[in-house]
Parts: C-alpha cells; structure tokens; sequence
C-alpha cells in the first residue's frame, strides 16, 4: 500500500502546486487591480443590449442564428482535425465520407446566407 502511495506522491505535489498557484494569481489579481468600473465598462459590448435589464426580455432572433452556426462551424473542425491526421489510415471510404459531410454543412451555410441569417439592419 506504501508503494502505491508513492506512485500517485508526484500527481498530488503537482496539483498541490497548481492550486496553490492558481490561487495566488487570483489573489494578485485582487489586491493589485484597479476596480473603477464606469459607464464605459458597464456598457453593452458584444450582446447588444443592456445586460442589467430584465432577463425576461425580447431580442432579436439572430443571435441565436449566429451562436448555432458558430457551433456547426466549430464542430465541424474538431471532426477535421483527426480526420486530417488519420487521413492515410481510412483510405478513401474515410475522405469521401468527410467530402458529403462538409457539402452538407457548406449547403447549409449557404442557405443561411442566402435567407439573410447573417445581415444585420
């Protein structure tokens, strides 16, 4: 049971450490900044509306448009990513299979746009 204790010493110091050290950053952080928010700050930035307003509100459809594509696009390269590096392992089943995968994708793009999901007034 000693030895097995011994094994897992290194995994335990090193997260000892990055605790401690995620802690001091965070600490640092506190003590040694500024907080002087103002108008600027406490201004809407990327929604478009103001964020201290009721939750329940209405806004405008497209932001969800804009979030979904945003997560098809970015899926669609966590599938490229091994795909690319397996590419001379799966043969051409593999490559032909990722070709209708993103010509499906690439029609839906195009149908978005084309609708005018992506056009801001």
């Amino acid at each position: 049971m000693d030895e097995l204790l011994r094994e897992y010493l290194p995994i335990l110091i090193f997260l000892g450490l990055a605790i401690a050290l995620a802690t001091m950053f965070l600490v640092a952080g506190l003590v040694m900044g500024t907080q002087k928010p103002d108008s600027e700050k406490n201004a809407a930035y990327e929604c478009g509306f103001d964020p201290f307003d009721d939750a329940r509100m209405k806004f405008d459809v497209r932001f969800y448009l804009v979030a979904i594509l945003f997560i098809i696009f970015d899926l669609e390269m966590a599938f490229l990513f091994p795909w690319a590096v397996a590419l001379k392992d799966i043969g051409l089943l593999g490559f032909w299979s990722m070709v209708v995968f993103l010509g499906i994708l690439t029609v839906g793009f195009v149908y978005e746009w084309r609708k005018g999901a992506l056009e801001w007034e």
